[in-house]
């Protein structure tokens, strides 16, 4: 009996093992139509010499209550007027929102559901005391090495500049689109667009103007980004994580610090963040996660085939490791980010008020409000008071299905050749949740090949981008523009 039972297990596991491995087999990326690859003569000299001076304009957007200088702003505006006539000419031209850029270009046929390619030129501050650190002067555009170098150089003007550089060639060549484009340029991008990007959606909306599809900043074409992922693949983020700021504040007994009582304020404020640390929001491969991670893994070795393929048995150790690392972790779940603290306003006071800032970026399957409910059910103190500063929920997902999606993927395939392309999550903040809200579909990807090497100048030291990759991302917009409104 023992016997019968034992080659029973054995002809199962031999079964298994069988569906396992024939799953990881046929676990391949889906197979693509050959796309002819294009050439467009772009000098990247002269190319690179405009972001540069793009670069040198320091439009910062300063956190509030902190003042804008908005002298840069005027100047790069009056500068991209100056260096882009044929744009000027041949597009109408309104300032929105105070500085926000929205150019329409007239198609053929206005019957026609437009499209809008966006970008924004506002840029976050320098960090005091790392200018000593950047190899070239942060604003001083420096084309060194093969790259441009400054605060924009990839978030986001080189977006900016290559979008107008396509639209100027293609007037050269005397194109028309079929349907009309509109490019918008956003000024406060990095304080959340409520003025600039919110003022366009606005403006298209009062004028019953409804978008096909919108193209923002997002992901990239990512090289050694992804682990596991050997080759180059392009990430069409097709949604965007949700906002939420809570303010936690701890009240205790105040005093003199030579007294202090067995739980000050401060140390109730650390005890309730601690616990919101220790219990993260859940996660899981459910909903575009397991899309975005699904069609990553296609392109990943056999081993790592093997556990994608067969989630029905491996999901909890596939969900372990990716929540090992910060970025993998991100795309899993809501994340909670303790960023900001304050206490007493004298070293030796014991304040009666602690309060902390935490930033929550929330997963399209958490709304604000179940986010609250988790911190509230966490903490489980009554002598900490959450309040909500801010809150935007997840936007909706935009179809994979779609002319628009189809569209960019061809560009980037254009553009790269046999490259692989998935859809993806948006784990930051981008404009297009403002623009979603006149758009059938907000699709998120930047046209640039970035690497492990390129992470560290989004909003940090030495932020650069390639002559290669300005090229690139001109002649994608040239493609793109040609295919989707041609």
């Amino acid at each position: 009996m023992l016997k019968k039972l034992l080659l029973g297990l054995v002809a199962v596991l031999i079964v298994l093992a069988g569906v396992v491995l024939y799953r990881a087999a046929m676990f391949l990326p889906p197979e693509q139509a050959k796309i002819e690859t294009v050439s467009h003569v772009i000098d990247a000299q002269p190319l690179a010499a405009r972001l540069s001076q793009a670069v040198q304009f320091a439009t910062v957007s300063q956190q509030p209550p902190a003042p804008t200088d908005p002298v840069p702003f005027a100047d790069f505006i009056a500068w991209l007027k100056k260096t882009y006539p044929a744009v000027h000419e041949k597009l109408t031209r309104e300032i929105l929102g105070g500085r926000t850029l929205l150019y329409k270009w007239n198609g053929k046929d206005p019957a026609s559901k437009p499209i809008l390619l966006t970008a924004h030129y506002d840029v976050v501050p320098v960090i005091p005391g790392t200018e000593k650190d950047w190899k070239h002067p942060p604003f001083s555009g420096a084309i060194a090495g093969g790259y441009v170098w400054g605060r924009g150089a990839l978030d986001d003007k080189s977006a900016v500049i290559s979008i107008l550089e396509a639209v100027t060639h293609l007037l050269a060549q005397g194109y028309q689109p079929r349907q009309t484009i509109y490019l918008s340029f956003g000024h406060d991008e990095e304080l959340g667009g409520d003025r600039g990007a919110a003022a366009v959606a606005a403006h298209l909306k009062a004028r019953n103007v409804r978008l096909a599809w919108s193209l923002d900043e997002g992901s990239f074409v990512l090289d050694g980004i992804v682990p596991g992922v050997p080759r180059p693949v392009a990430s069409i983020n097709i949604a965007e994580k949700g906002y939420l700021t809570l303010v936690l504040t701890a009240r205790g007994q105040g005093g003199h610090s030579s007294m202090p009582p067995r739980e000050t304020a401060v140390g109730i404020l650390a005890h309730a963040i601690v616990k919101l640390q220790q219990a993260p929001m859940p996660g899981g491969l459910d909903g575009i996660t397991g899309e975005t991670f699904g069609a990553l893994a296609r392109y990943m070795s056999f081993d790592k085939r093997l556990l994608f393929a067969n989630q029905w048995l491996f999901s909890p150790l596939i969900e372990a490791t990716l929540a090992k690392s910060p970025a993998s972790n991100a795309m899993l779940r809501t994340t909670t980010a303790p960023t900001m603290l304050s206490g007493s306003v004298k070293e030796n006071v014991l304040p009666i008020e602690a309060t902390a800032t935490v930033n929550f970026r929330l997963h399209p399957r958490d709304t604000p409000d179940a986010a609250l409910a988790h911190v509230t059910r966490t903490i489980a103190d009554e002598r900490v008071s959450v309040a909500v500063r801010r809150a935007d929920p997840a936007s909706p997902l935009a179809s994979v299905d779609s002319a628009g999606y189809r569209a960019i993927a061809n560009a980037v395939r254009r553009v790269y050749g046999d490259i692989g392309v998935a859809p993806g999550l948006t784990i930051a903040g981008t404009d297009s949740k403002h623009y979603q809200k006149v758009s059938d579909n907000a699709y998120r990807f930047n046209p640039m090949k970035i690497t492990p090497q390129d992470l560290a100048g989004f909003h940090g030291t030495n932020e650069r981008i390639s002559l290669e990759n300005l090229v690139r991302a001109t002649r994608f917009y040239i493609e793109l523009i040609k295919s989707s409104a041609g």
